[in-house]
């Protein structure tokens, strides 16, 4: 049996003594972003139309730069040095590798047929959507929770090897060939390797390698003190600056479908609900049974649940246009998703003393803020 990897000492289990403004209400800046983007979409629509006509294929610019802006911080307090250790963990890996590219996406193809027989195009979108395995905002919502920064960063590179690998044949299968089997009528799907690289090495690519750099330069030239108490404080504000403004893109840009097709938006939100909780607890539960601490189970379970939606819409747009029930239910996972998972911080946090407790302190409020411990 392959013996334990230590656990990081960055899954901070130490926190700032007093919380600024922004950390203590951090739910209510991102009910207010949203509010603020769908008024956005509800009274000036050509803000909506600016953002679609700012578009790089089918990348709004806005919302790529919102997501960059959001990963930077977070990369950059990553200890690269310390990633290796995890590569040999193999609970934690085996682990990730089960749940995001055998569970998951079984999941959200029981959930699409489940809740949506009568409505091919919204099920195909769905099942799209569950492919698609996150590799952008995860490191947020596992930074949130205080989870392994280490471990979600290798996470993530990983999926992000399998996505570009494995996207098109499990599209294939689910699309195609489950449902031949199953009896159930089929889809053909060509989906782009291009469109999917792209995805991959803009949203983490950019970001991995800016923070990356950061440390390997800030710690040689000025060590890792400077680098962990003076950098990292002055760069982690625009974390959380970086997540509203790209929920106001977000909303402001698809919120019009929400406001005129809420029934059908009703409809793809129920198994959407279901499957970032069910995927989570399931995470959760593997992680511990597993004998993985806190931060890696918890880093575990938002891999799990979370999903890489701008490839979901860049795929379904691409492959379907961009009027398609299939985009609009690629549309309506971040609207979805990005409420679903922050009040998932809160319950990875609740359970943390109860099923860990030993050596993790309660944590009722996280922060973007902090740094490496």
């Amino acid at each position: 049996m392959t013996s334990p990897a230590p656990v990081s000492t960055t899954a901070l289990s130490h926190q700032p003594p007093r919380l600024g403004l922004t950390d203590r209400f951090l739910p209510v800046w991102i009910v207010a972003a949203m509010g603020v983007g769908l008024l956005l979409a509800a009274f000036l629509p050509a803000v909506g139309d600016a953002l679609h006509a700012f578009s790089i294929g089918s990348v709004s610019v806005p919302i790529a730069i919102g997501l960059l802006v959001m990963m930077y911080p977070v990369l950059a307090k990553v200890r690269y040095s310390d990633t290796r250790a995890i590569a040999g963990d193999r609970r934690l890996l085996v682990s990730s590798l089960l749940l995001n590219w055998v569970l998951g996406p079984a999941l959200m193809f029981a959930l699409a047929w489940l809740f949506l027989p009568d409505l091919p195009e919204y099920r195909t979108g769905l099942i799209i959507v569950g492919l698609a395995r996150c590799i952008a905002m995860v490191l947020i919502w596992n930074d949130l929770a205080c989870g392994d920064r280490e471990a979600a960063a290798f996470l993530v590179a990983v999926n992000s090897v399998f996505q570009v690998v494995a996207f098109g044949a499990l599209g294939w299968f689910y699309l195609q060939v489950l449902p031949g089997w199953l009896g159930l009528p089929t889809t053909s799907a060509d989906f782009s390797f291009w469109a999917i690289t792209a995805s991959v090495l803009v949203f983490l690519g950019i970001p991995l390698l800016a923070g990356y750099l950061s440390r390997r330069i800030g710690e040689a030239r000025r060590g890792r003190t400077w680098y962990e108490a003076t950098f990292l404080p002055r760069v982690g504000p625009f974390a959380l600056y970086g997540l509203l403004f790209t929920i106001v893109m977000l909303f402001a840009l698809q919120g019009r479908q929400v406001i005129d097709a809420p029934f059908d938006v009703a409809r793809i939100a129920l198994p959407m609900l279901l499957y970032f909780a069910v995927m989570f607890l399931l995470g959760f539960a593997v992680g511990k049974i597993a004998g993985l601490a806190y931060e890696r189970s918890t880093t575990l379970a938002f891999t799990a649940a979370g999903n890489n939606f701008e490839l979901a819409i860049a795929v379904a747009i691409g492959t379907f246009g961009a009027t398609s029930g299939q985009a609009l239910a690629g549309i309506v996972g971040p609207l979805i998703e990005v409420p679903a998972l922050v009040a998932l911080v809160y319950v990875a946090l609740w359970l943390r003393p109860r099923l860990f407790p030993v050596g993790a302190a309660p944590t009722s409020t996280p922060a973007l803020h902090r740094t490496t411990s």
